[in-house]
């Protein structure tokens, strides 16, 4: 039985004619004006209408600091003479843990939340925004769009076919067709590998140490094995993490074999902290504990008196329930409360696992303490069902 992602990847080879080359387009800076056909700016057009959409919908992480970080990444790597010429990107953070990158074709950029959790540095950051920031510049997108007619037809056809397709389907309506093209299939095996050898060049042009973009992968790649399964996105895909693993690492054995240079972790890991528990929890709500807990304690090594982490983590067993997982739960909720006795949550949970097995008083008591410290908290009509359902303190007392 084929999967969710063969299946998508077939829809989209047979509408966009993926796999098969047209004739290469100038990459953008190689003339004095930036010049589109009329098909181009159809495909621009429709890009800027799904981008408008993706940034609408409520999907785009909020955090300036961090995003004004990975623009100022981007600018770093972009060659002078593009820079001359106008040509300039704008990158945008999707709050969501699977693994991925995309670009549209006028230059804006997306980089998941789960895929900046997964990194250990900028060099690895800059490897990535130099692949997508080269599909831009070598007009990937344009060029397999040519690969058929009548591609404004085929663009809507896309996402009538896209509809049934469950979950990652309403992905695909969000996105768009040229969206899905970028963020779920991407390009041709050639596209693929000139992106990587254009944006290694970048990066070590900036500086960086090229031995750090096939670690990347060797991260997203243990990530999927351990899952046994494909995610729907083009870097969630093993044999497409393969390509790009395999890409790198022959450019680091021939071009780049003595290259070296800065990895900046410390810069890189100030700057996504936060990333790191927000994707944890979006982890933990998709069930994905081993990949929520392994980033908690990951944020832990440099933030170890953080209330809200051993709160997450107290989660994760909780919601785990494998032997010694209540107990581990209890625990880290109750270090949780020791490092800010203020912070709510951890009550709630203690109550939640109290409740459950039977110790009426204490659960009670918890989420008496819960709604206390958080007299607004969104689940707080759960939360006073609960409390009607137990015995009140008089009666315990009596």
């Amino acid at each position: 039985m084929t999967t969710f992602v063969e299946r998508l990847f077939g829809i989209l080879l047979l509408f966009l004619g993926l796999g098969s080359c047209t004739a290469a387009l100038a990459p953008f800076g190689t003339e004095e004006a930036l010049r589109l056909d009329n098909d181009e700016k159809r495909i621009w057009n429709r890009a800027k209408e799904e981008q408008k959409r993706l940034d609408n919908s409520g999907q785009i992480y909020q955090a300036a600091a961090l995003t004004a970080y990975v623009n100022e990444v981007a600018a770093k790597i972009t060659p002078e003479p593009l820079k001359q010429k106008g040509l300039s990107f704008q990158i945008k953070i999707i709050k969501n843990p699977l693994l991925n990158a995309f670009a549209f074709p006028h230059g804006v950029i997306y980089i998941h939340t789960g895929m900046l959790a997964r990194m250990e540095n900028e060099a690895q950051l800059a490897a990535i925004l130099g692949h997508e920031m080269n599909h831009v510049v070598r007009r990937h997108m344009v060029q397999q769009i040519r690969a058929v007619q009548n591609a404004a037809g085929t663009l809507s056809a896309l996402q009538v076919v896209l509809l049934p397709l469950g979950a990652v389907g309403s992905i695909g309506q969000l996105l768009g067709a040229v969206g899905a093209v970028a963020a779920v299939s991407g390009y041709s095996k050639a596209a693929e590998e000139e992106s990587d050898r254009e944006g290694l060049a970048w990066m070590v042009a900036a500086g960086y140490d090229p031995r750090e973009a096939p670690k990347l992968f060797d991260y997203l790649k243990r990530d999927i094995e351990e899952l046994k399964k494909d995610e729907p996105f083009f870097f969630g895909s093993h044999p497409r993490v393969v390509e790009r693993q395999d890409s790198y690492n022959r450019l680091l054995q021939t071009r780049y074999r003595d290259v070296k240079g800065i990895a900046e972790t410390e810069r890189f890991m100030d700057s996504v902290l936060l990333v790191l528990l927000d994707n944890a929890a979006m982890d933990l709500s998709f069930g994905r504990f081993a990949l929520a807990q392994e980033t908690i304690e990951k944020f832990l090594k440099r933030q170890p008196d953080s209330a809200r982490a051993y709160f997450t983590l107290g989660e994760v067993y909780r919601q785990r329930n494998q032997k010694d997982d209540v107990e581990k739960a209890e625990k880290h909720y109750r270090q949780a409360s020791q490092f800010d006795a203020a912070y709510a949550p951890p009550y709630r949970g203690l109550g939640l696992i109290w409740l459950k097995q039977g110790h009426k008083k204490q659960a009670r008591e918890a989420f008496e303490k819960y709604l206390s410290l958080a007299p607004q908290a969104e689940d707080k009509g759960y939360i006073q069902q609960y409390l009607q359902d137990l015995p009140s303190s008089e009666a315990n007392a009596s």
